[in-house]
């Protein structure tokens, strides 16, 4: 695809997913990222891939990883509960350090919630929501295109890392249409020599576990995967910086909150107030260096969520409590508007103007 196509984010994903050499898709329908397996089950069959509704979240996930340990390129999709019930599997799969792609379009919770767009799986993504000390690559898009280039994006870091990597997307972006360019993949196939795909030649077998009956094995692995989770943290932190060099106040956000917040950020420079716009795009690792620089010169920080407030704990702690950090949010499925943020902006600003 070498043109600009209408699509939904959910179709981009997929689109983006079989360009990039998935070639196996496990998962099961759940609003709002049905649009997903939809797409791959008629995918999946014109490019000689696999295509499989599984009986259930947990059964997608462990074919999930019997295809990533026979090194196949494979992706699984779901909707908030139904990650959920993905937890123990990811922890499986990261803990046996296999590579694949996890996509959340994430609706409202806690529970079933409902089907309308959510951020409250901040903390599930980014803390490790299954058993363990371990981690996942996060990817937050806010727009159609960087569905679809975060899906190719993911994928080569799951394989680089040997790590799941999960795009962290909402019902708004998934829902929504928009131009897209999907690119031709120009990665080069990696090998995975650790694959269980045969001897061939080999005298021991490959062996996929994340299973360590003895206690200083179980240690030594978690060292290594710790030592792989420093690289990654030095190496992957990605963000995006709009107005912030003489921002007296700093807007945080991510996914649609931050296209929202954009809007608020153009509306406050209009009218002469000095006020920028953070956006962490890798939630993990999040991106901890701009916030320590941004800490020297900015007043305050706003972080915005469509949570009671997750991320706001990891701007916190980025900062190191060195300036006031506000929050504002909504939950259950309301977006907030520019109108609202702008509101905000303002009484923040009245409150520290003079100090």
């Amino acid at each position: 695809m070498s043109e600009k196509v209408l699509m939904k984010g959910n179709e981009a994903i997929a689109e983006a997913a079989v360009i990039a050499g998935c070639r196996h898709y496990f998962g099961y329908p759940i609003t709002p990222q049905t649009e997903i397996p939809e797409y791959m089950s008629k995918r999946m069959p014109q490019v000689g891939g696999v295509f499989l509704q599984a009986e259930s979240e947990i059964a997608a996930i462990n074919m999930v990883y019997g295809a990533a340990g026979a090194g196949a390129r494979v992706m699984t999709s779901s909707s908030s509960p139904g990650i959920s019930l993905k937890q123990e599997g990811i922890s499986y799969i990261a803990g046996a350090e296999l590579p694949c792609l996890i996509v959340n379009i994430m609706r409202g919770g806690p529970g079933l919630g409902g089907i309308q767009p959510a951020q409250s799986d901040y903390f599930q993504a980014t803390k490790g929501g299954g058993h363990g000390d371990y981690h996942t690559i996060v990817l937050a898009p806010n727009s159609v295109q960087e569905m679809a280039d975060f899906t190719m994006l993911g994928f080569s870091l799951a394989d680089q890392y040997r790590n799941p990597v999960m795009l962290l997307g909402d019902g708004v972006i998934g829902q929504m249409m928009e131009p897209v360019e999907i690119k031709e993949n120009n990665t080069k196939p990696v090998e995975k020599p650790w694959a269980a795909v045969g001897m061939h030649g080999r005298t021991k077998p490959n062996i996929i576990s994340s299973l360590y009956l003895k206690a200083k094995e179980l240690e030594e692995h978690n060292n290594r995967l710790q030592k792989k989770y420093a690289l990654i943290r030095e190496n992957e932190m990605r963000w995006e910086e709009i107005y912030t060099k003489d921002a007296k106040l700093i807007l945080v956000a991510y996914g649609i909150t931050a296209r929202i917040a954009q809007s608020a950020v153009d509306k406050a420079r209009e009218n002469g107030k000095k006020v920028g716009l953070l956006r962490p795009i890798s939630l993990w690792p999040f991106p901890e260096p701009p916030f320590s620089r941004l800490a020297k010169t900015a007043k305050a920080f706003l972080t915005l969520e469509l949570s009671a407030g997750q991320m706001i704990e990891d701007v916190r702690l980025a900062i190191h409590d060195a300036k006031p950090v506000y929050f504002y949010g909504r939950t259950g499925g309301m977006i907030m508007t520019p109108t609202e943020i702008y509101q905000e902006v303002t009484r923040i600003l009245d409150g520290k103007e003079g100090k």
